[in-house]
């Protein structure tokens, strides 16, 4: 067994099935992957309530919307007006190049598709894998600062290893599963909130045992 794999089977042992990214659809996992930047996740669920209270959460209305109008109805997910101009240039994307259509947008090439989002302004790479993963259950892992605080901890990965370091490391070690990447990606935020904080809390953790291994 790999490392990872023992890190995901005592992690899963831990917590169980965690079910995220909790959404409705594909559009509100998109979303929500723009509004969670800078964000604990219940600002974002304000805010997808407000969205959907007021005809909003379509790609269509979206589009339409002012950019002003959207920036006040995204105040509770914090730096909203930044984040109106990300939803608005990611929203135009799909009207641009699929016709508004998600169903158009997740039949593309992961490849080809990952490179296309990281063109839009706003999106990053962490947030790109988001809605791929989440929204278009494509086979790509997530990487986040949860994940590198975690491996870095245990030896796994050097501080300075990039993003796409970290992902080539999960996605070389394990199945190319999205149910997989889905529930790992989860686990390791839920370690990261509970016990590898800033003031770690190591003696409570499930992978305590695996820092008695390290040299």
């Amino acid at each position: 067994m790999t490392v990872l794999m023992d890190i995901y089977d005592r992690l899963n042992t831990f917590f169980g099935d965690l079910h995220w990214w909790p959404g409705e659809s594909a559009l509100e996992m998109i979303v929500g992957a723009i509004l969670t930047q800078n964000t604990a996740w219940r600002n974002v669920e304000r805010t997808l309530s407000i969205l959907k209270y007021k005809g909003l959460l379509s790609v269509d209305t979206l589009y339409r919307v002012q950019e002003n109008i959207l920036a006040e109805n995204l105040r509770p997910a914090g730096y909203f007006r930044i984040k109106a101009q990300r939803l608005k240039a990611l929203v135009a994307f799909f009207q641009e190049f699929y016709g508004g259509s998600l169903e158009c947008m997740f039949a593309e090439d992961l490849s080809t598709l990952r490179n296309k989002l990281l063109t839009v302004k706003g999106v990053g790479e962490e947030t790109a894998d988001s809605i791929l993963l989440y929204a278009g259950k494509k086979p790509i892992f997530v990487v986040d600062a949860y994940t590198r605080r975690i491996l870095a901890g245990h030896k796994i990965i050097h501080d300075r290893a990039s993003y796409s370091d970290i992902q080539t490391l999960f996605m070389s070690q394990l199945p190319e599963d999205v149910p997989l990447f889905n529930q790992y990606h989860a686990l390791l935020v839920n370690t990261g909130k509970q016990f590898c904080r800033r003031a770690p809390n190591c003696t409570d953790c499930p992978l305590s045992p695996l820092l008695e291994q390290l040299p």
